[in-house]
């Protein structure tokens, strides 16, 4: 299966999640290179939160994008009036999400996302769409630790 067949397969995986999370949610087709504007993958909003997304998927190689195309994500975003976010999936794991701010960049400028970064420190689905925010054991020691100092 070509790249570009596979990552239209995965966006649209990405729309119908956010749709099924309540979330009014459309596909840019026209993003890439069909236009001469930059246009992010997703756009999603559910009347309180408002996204513009960029989303790559991988089979568990490090994603990449370009400088520009994070910028022009950012620069739509902002006169949207949406949040930028890069939504990233590798094989057999779920969707995570970054604002860009928080990705890797290289010294060419350009922007990396490995799997385990991913894993260790990107947003889980559930969380991002508000669902149930996952847990790290560190923050429940700490907070038997708290509620062990109260009593």
């Amino acid at each position: 299966m070509s790249s570009n067949r596979k990552g239209d397969r995965r966006e649209r995986e990405l729309v119908n999640k956010l749709d099924d999370a309540g979330f009014a949610v459309m596909r840019a087709p026209a993003s890439g290179s069909a236009t001469e504007r930059e246009l992010p993958d997703v756009l999603a909003g559910n009347g309180e939160m408002f996204y513009a997304i960029e989303a790559k998927a991988s089979s568990g190689r490090p994603i990449y994008l370009q400088g520009e195309e994070v910028e022009a994500l950012i620069y739509f975003a902002q006169n949207f009036g949406a949040k930028s976010r890069i939504a990233v999936r590798f094989d057999r794991e779920d969707w995570y999400f970054f604002h860009p701010g928080d990705l890797y960049v290289t010294d060419g400028g350009n922007y990396r996302v490995k799997k385990e970064t991913a894993l260790a420190e990107g947003e889980p689905f559930d969380s991002f769409v508000g669902g149930p925010a996952q847990s790290r054991l560190t923050d429940v020691a700490d907070e038997t630790d708290e509620a062990a100092d109260d009593a």
